[in-house]
């Protein structure tokens, strides 16, 4: 009887003592896990030592806030191996590297998705774009880490594709409890210390961080996953002034009448009121379909080629994200097929040959659906269609000069026709 006892003071003793070490942060033991994490992945330091642990027992886990601090629970921490915990620091600090609270805004606002539930699941989708590459390698993956293949989803695509795949339901009920934070959906938590809070890095902190990684990602190419190498390559990309021209006429071509609209039966009309035992469908604007033209001429270099593709790349993110809605032709005298946007890698940019973007200008008009805005990406060395195409259009211009690649070889006097005055022309620098 009284070893049942002093098994039992043993056994009370043992539980005072684990919940007193979970009572408090073990930094140790979580910064020792932030070593790990930055010694496996070295290119990922810069953003995991500006992360400023703030130590809460309202969050489940670990989650990260915009600002750039990581709240951490006691608890978490204590039932937590080290190795595991490395991957979790890897995991929260790619939320905000790769904007992942900016993105949901920006989607949340586009497709009007409102509520917990509906962050939840751009949360989960978040989750799917990382989890797809940043494990093994020396570093763990953290159980219960949510994988494209858990939802049956495939592997390399990004948040706003993931998204539009799955809904909340039987396969996402064990879900539930992944909440890593503002930093990874964009809304806040009743433990976000705010904008105002203490230990926040301002936007041009945070800018400076993500560049910095970028540079350590592309100073020792093959270190990384090919999904940190794209990233690293469109955070280097410099802001282009015709980007902003293409926002505007993707803009003004979803504003033109007719232009981005279908009817819904999902929101009834207001008119239906007046129509008793009748529901009318309503209008419906959705982001305006675009399909990119691209010179594969002789004339153009392959560095340009690859700048097309980080153009297309950003045109998919002037749409929402809608992967969908863009396509691309390759064309130099004759035009390719139509393919729609998966990944820019995997777009087959065939020519080499002259060039005559009047193909390619038919081959995009003649898609069904027909595209709201045509955008051309070429050297200007080409005849233009006669007659001004009925959508918008942008012509992106690559330079001619130094190191632009030669006029023409034949013909050393050839001066190319200007783009026609119906198309909006800007030079891609």
């Amino acid at each position: 009887m009284s070893g049942g006892a002093s098994g039992t003071a043993e056994g009370s003793r043992g539980r005072s003592q684990a919940s007193a070490r979970a009572a408090t942060l073990d930094r140790d033991k979580l910064f020792a896990a932030r070593l790990h994490a930055a010694r496996v992945r070295p290119y990922l330091a810069t953003a995991l030592f500006a992360l400023h642990v703030v130590e809460s027992r309202q969050v489940p886990t670990m989650a990260v806030d915009r600002h750039w601090r990581c709240y951490v629970s006691p608890a978490f921490v204590d039932r937590t191996p080290v190795e595991e915990l490395a991957g979790v620091w890897v995991h929260e600090v790619s939320h905000l590297l790769r904007d992942h609270h900016g993105r949901s805004d920006r989607v949340a606002r586009e497709r009007g998705l409102t509520g917990p539930g509906e962050r939840l699941r751009m949360n989960i989708a978040a989750d799917c774009e990382i989890n797809d590459d940043v494990y093994g390698d020396g570093l763990a993956r953290p159980e219960g880490a949510v994988l494209p293949r858990t939802l049956m989803l495939g592997e390399g695509e990004l948040m706003e594709d993931y998204l539009r795949q799955f809904r909340l339901g039987p396969r996402t009920q064990d879900l539930a409890w992944l909440d890593c934070g503002s930093g990874a959906d964009g809304l806040e938590r009743e433990w976000d210390l705010g904008a105002d809070g203490a230990h926040g890095l301002s936007a041009r902190e945070r800018d400076a961080v993500r560049f910095r990684v970028a540079q350590s990602i592309t100073g020792r190419p093959g270190d990384a996953s090919a999904g940190w190498q794209r990233w690293a390559e469109e955070v280097f990309h410099p802001p282009q002034p015709w980007r902003e021209l293409l926002g505007a006429a993707v803009r003004s071509a979803a504003s033109g009448p007719g232009a981005g609209e279908d009817y819904t039966y999902g929101r009834p009309s207001r008119r239906s009121a007046s129509v008793p035992g009748a529901v009318l469908p309503s209008l419906r604007r959705r982001p305006p379909r675009v399909c990119v033209v691209i010179d594969t001429s002789g004339s153009v270099s392959d560095a340009e080629l690859g700048s097309a593709l980080l153009e297309v790349a950003a045109i998919s993110r002037a749409v929402g994200g809608r992967r969908d809605l863009v396509s691309v032709v390759a064309c130099d005298a004759a035009a390719g097929g139509v393919h729609r946007l998966c990944r820019a890698e995997g777009i087959p940019l065939v020519g080499g040959g002259g060039t005559d973007l009047r193909a390619g200008f038919a081959r995009a008009l003649g898609a069904r659906p027909r595209p709201d805005v045509v955008v051309a990406l070429t050297d200007g060395q080409t005849p233009w269609p006669s007659t001004r195409p009925p959508c918008r259009t942008v012509v992106g211009l690559f330079p001619r000069g130094t190191g632009g690649g030669s006029v023409n070889e034949n013909d050393p006097d050839y001066v190319p026709d200007l783009p026609p005055a119906w198309a909006r022309v800007v030079e891609i620098g």
